[in-house]
């Protein structure tokens, strides 16, 4: 078949696009299949994106956006399935999806990783977000697409409630090429650490005194690598800017990969990444119990499952102070990531997302 991946963001850059189905590619080729991408950001657009400013070059690259979605259109006779990602444009209604699957009655999957019909904004964006976006849409979208990807059971319910063709595609590490390497906890200073972006850390908050209390015992450093430092200090603390040359080697620093969230419903969509990358590479994850997370860690097994501020603060200093329990759960980390959440076990999976079937 011949795919065309409409997609927010440019080839590479994003890690929802990155770890959904951009690693896929290759088995797509080797299964038979070609595929185009078309971004509705180009990179540039996505480098000004989450800062403050630029209004022009934003409004530039909205406009340039929906000018590629109409050539998209006047292109898909080239095409037999259109996956869409999360939104084929972030304002107003759906009308793009909807000319696809109602006007040219293309076969469409439509993927989310997130719980995006609960409206949400980035603090950079938020009031223009919140002003134009149409939150509703992604029931629209379920409803009128041929099979449904989502991250996780959560996202899954709410997208069985429109589409019966609903599959789970989880979030997947590639062990094989990229998350190849585990790490040796041999060092004598424990690191504890965070990955993410600006959406996401504030999340760190919810630990702050933990890590805080943890200082005035231990001496450790806690690691945070991203787009953006977050806003309190710590003695302890050393920010990391995010590039995806030295991803790998940053998260290899860790000795334990921390992932709080809140309990709130748009937690529970989250599909526990930052878990999958430290486990991947050896690292035990300490991770709030909200959503999958409690699915990928297992307690006491290759992790820990936290639910409150003391049960964090018990976790680390555990693992902080006990070189022996530190390496049982590290031994037991990658082998649930290799069997349950690699590229290599769930190809299979992703591919019958393009086996045409009834909607």
């Amino acid at each position: 078949m011949r795919v065309l991946f409409i997609t927010p963001y440019p080839t590479n850059e994003a890690p929802s696009q990155r770890f959904r189905f951009e690693q896929y590619f290759n088995a797509l080729i080797k299964d038979g299949h070609t595929y185009e991408t078309s971004s509705f950001l180009t990179v540039d657009a996505w480098n000004i994106l989450y800062k403050h400013g630029h209004t022009l070059e934003k409004i530039f690259a909205l406009f340039r956006g929906y000018s590629q979605r109409i050539i998209d259109l006047l292109r898909l006779g080239n095409f037999d399935v259109v996956f869409i990602h999360r939104e084929a444009s972030p304002f107003g209604p759906p009308w793009f999806e909807w000319l696809v699957t109602k006007l040219f009655g293309k076969y469409t999957v439509y993927d989310f990783d997130d719980a995006i019909w609960i409206p949400n904004a980035s603090d950079t964006n938020g009031k223009l977000t919140m002003m134009f976006k149409q939150f509703s849409k992604t029931a629209d979208i379920c409803r009128w697409s041929n099979v449904v990807s989502v991250g996780n059971s959560y996202l899954g319910e709410f997208a069985s409630k429109f589409n019966a063709n609903v599959i789970i595609n989880p979030t997947t590490i590639d062990t094989n090429e990229h998350h190849n390497i585990t790490k040796d906890h041999s060092n004598k200073k424990i690191t504890i650490g965070w990955t993410g972006s600006h959406s996401t850390v504030h999340y760190l908050d919810n630990i702050y005194p933990v890590l805080k209390r943890l200082e005035e015992k231990y001496d450790f450093e806690f690691h945070v690598i991203g787009d953006v430092s977050p806003k309190f200090n710590l003695k302890s603390m050393k920010f990391i800017p995010w590039t995806k040359k030295t991803e790998i080697d940053d998260l290899l620093e860790f000795n334990i990969g921390v992932m709080p969230l809140p309990l709130d419903v748009w937690a529970k969509g989250k599909c526990g990444f930052k878990a999958l990358q430290y486990m991947a590479l050896g690292i035990p994850a300490v991770v709030s119990g909200v959503g999958v997370n409690a699915e990928i860690v297992e307690h006491g097994v290759n992790g820990c499952v936290c639910n409150t501020s003391e049960e964090w603060f018990i976790s680390l200093e555990k693992l902080i102070t006990d070189p022996g329990y530190l390496g049982k759960l590290s031994e037991k980390t990658r082998e649930k990531i290799v069997n349950n959440y690699s590229v290599k076990s769930n190809t299979e999976n992703f591919l019958s997302l393009f086996k045409i079937r009834p909607q």
